[in-house]
């Protein structure tokens, strides 16, 4: 069958033929207690595999979270159902479904043959108004995206979420919603979790001016949810630097290629959405490029090969840097007619000056800390309201393995020394857990606490990474499949 005009082309796995219709449910999505860092009355430390020698893996990716989660936010304001293929399953997406059920979205998940989901998205006439509750975790995209959501259903709704995510910024994308009408109430500290807000008088037709330097996401909120304002929207980022322009850009291209007219200043820094109602949509979703990093990485640390099928030729996704960044870096790169790309690490890892590296920050600062000599990342001050502040931490973890990390203002200084082993605290960030997985896998005696974190975006970490390191001493291994 061929898909609808507008579904997106990639090189994510083609879907197969299905096997029974269930409700999967595999990942905890109750609120954390842990706090920043995250220390737990017994913490639970995981022995970072070591490779002695080098690796021979290939690694089957999971889907892109940042695309999965924007194409759930679009497929729930379509005029009509969405057929998502290679729909990622993890913490962050289970709790941006859990969302979309409370407004009245009907979902059906089908298991297919090659280990993927397919989600169905069947929007209601009209999302539920609610009252109604929103459990948002640690997802920067539920915590972020779903109150511009309830706004355009009109919705009274509470929004909390972990501890550790009631001190990550929230004001930008609440004060632009209250420039269209929203009330909030704060039950906290303002401008964060936990809030209520009553969208049931939205006015229509606003210019919005939103603050874009501590999280692209603010921005991105606003974007998805503008095709279903009333009269559209017309947003503006305040002076100063953006945070992550890449996502916003990302966010961009997906409302383009679901048929939203979407306008774009010349400066980049405006952008005018046309009012309307998308069609429903069918598209598969790219493998997460930015959670291939530390896979890819390994091949470095290692001196070895690592293989990613399914990277797409093109790409909206940050990760798609790891290509230059490995480069630069010492690695052999190559993207086969298979779609299959090969990473080799052939000699010393090269230190790196690189500007924004957003997301991929602390997996490459962990890559630094292997170098031969010092790195400097810049631009990546807004770090510091991620799922924790990801600066100080990798300082302070670093630290730990004998790596020499000053802080500036917008990013790191990266001077390797002598390695040592180490306990490495993850503070309930995914990111920071598989960054101390690429240093346990060089430096041998590291632990990480709570590799449990990694379940946001990948749910099978442990097992994956373990499977890879596994290929050091039998290159004849399956690898991470």
């Amino acid at each position: 069958m061929n898909a609808p005009a507008g579904a997106r082309t990639s090189h994510a796995p083609t879907p197969q033929q299905p096997g029974p219709t269930v409700r999967i449910s595999p990942i905890n999505t109750a609120p954390s207690t842990g706090t920043t860092p995250s220390h737990h009355v017994e913490p639970q430390w995981w022995p970072a595999p070591f490779a002695a020698a080098p690796l021979d893996a290939t690694v089957l990716v999971p889907a892109s979270k940042s695309l999965t989660n924007r194409y759930l936010i679009l497929a729930a304001l379509a005029s009509s159902p969405s057929t998502i293929h290679n729909t990622l399953i993890s913490r962050d997406t289970e709790l941006m479904l859990n969302a979309l059920e409370a407004f009245g979205v009907q979902l059906e998940r089908t298991a297919q043959a090659d280990g993927s989901t397919t989600v169905r998205v069947v929007p209601p006439e009209r999302l539920a108004a609610g009252p109604l509750t929103v459990q948002c975790g640690l997802a920067g995209t539920v915590m972020r995206f779903v109150p511009a959501l309830a706004a355009v259903a009109g919705a009274q709704a509470d929004f909390d979420g972990d501890a550790a995510a009631r001190v990550r910024p929230m004001a930008p994308v609440l004060d632009a919603l209250a420039g269209l009408g929203v009330q909030f109430s704060f039950h906290g500290a303002p401008g964060m979790l936990p809030f209520t807000m009553d969208a049931r008088r939205l006015e229509a037709g606003a210019d919005v001016q939103i603050d874009g330097s501590a999280s692209s996401q603010f921005i991105s909120a606003m974007l998805l949810a503008a095709p279903a304002l009333p009269g559209g929207l017309r947003l503006r980022a305040a002076e100063g630097p953006l945070a992550s322009p890449d996502h916003i850009a990302m966010t961009v291209a997906t409302l383009r290629e679901l048929g939203a007219v979407v306008d774009l200043d010349e400066d980049g820094r405006g952008w005018s959405v046309q009012p309307q109602r998308i069609a429903g949509f069918t598209v598969t979703v790219e493998p997460d490029l930015s959670n291939a990093g530390p896979f890819l990485a390994a091949a470095l640390a290692t001196r070895g090969v690592v293989r990613v099928p399914f990277w797409p030729a093109t790409t909206t996704q940050v990760g798609g840097k790891w290509v230059q960044i490995l480069q630069a870096m010492g690695a052999q790169v190559s993207l086969g007619a298979d779609s299959v790309l090969t990473v080799r690490g052939t000699g010393p890892i090269r230190g790196i000056e690189y500007a924004d590296a957003s997301e991929l920050a602390p997996t490459l600062a962990a890559l630094c800390a292997l170098a031969d000599s010092p790195s400097k990342l810049t631009g990546i001050g807004h770090l510091r309201g991620h799922e924790t502040d990801r600066l100080a931490a990798l300082q302070a973890e670093l630290g730990k393995v004998g790596v020499q990390v000053t802080v500036t203002d917008d990013g790191l200084e990266i001077t390797p020394g002598p390695p040592r082993p180490g306990d490495l605290d993850s503070y309930e960030d995914h990111r920071m857990a598989t960054a101390g997985a690429l240093l346990g896998l060089a430096i041998d005696g590291v632990r990480v606490e709570n590799i449990a974190t990694t379940s946001k975006t990948m749910p099978d970490f442990p097992k994956q990474w373990a499977a890879m390191a596994a290929t050091a001493a039998n290159p004849a291994a399956e690898g991470s499949r």
